[in-house]
């Protein structure tokens, strides 16, 4: 009877090893696997600031192609346009991920219609502290990185 005993109480502990072990293995597993990585590239910042309360149409990039071409064949799995207002105290900032901060592009259309002063808008484009581009306009200023 003790050899069974003993057999059964090796099964056992065996097991119950197996078992930590596994669940340490699936814990460690998980935790890496659900790790996010760090992107690469440098934080890119679009800003379009505005003398008065205007509304503006943007086009800017939000994701970096691996090339011309492919922006060529898809702009818009890259790129974003949109209807925005923009005031003093009011700037529209968009913040992105760029491998290369000079594939940066903000062209900016100013939607006033005849009969108001000009919104008299500048944009720049940062990467860190850096700046990648800046234009002052009356209404419809471009930054763009050298990629253009």
């Amino acid at each position: 009877m003790r050899k069974a005993t003993s057999k059964v109480g090796v099964r056992v502990g065996a097991a119950a090893g197996a078992t930590a072990l596994l669940a340490g293995a699936l814990t460690f597993g998980a935790a890496t696997a659900n790790a996010e990585p760090e992107p690469a590239g440098e934080l890119v910042r679009y800003t379009l600031t505005s003398g008065a309360p205007y509304q503006f149409q943007v086009f800017y990039l939000t994701a970096q192609p691996p090339s011309m071409e492919a922006y060529n064949d898809d702009a818009y799995a890259y790129a974003k346009r949109e209807t925005i207002t923009v005031g003093p105290g009011a700037p529209w900032v968009f913040e992105t991920t760029l491998a290369d901060p000079q594939w940066g592009i903000l062209q900016v259309s100013s939607t006033t219609k005849g009969g108001v002063g000009a919104p008299n808008a500048h944009c720049e484009i940062l990467a860190g502290d850096q700046v990648i581009a800046a234009a002052d306009n009356p209404y419809s200023p471009v930054c763009q990185g050298t990629q253009w």
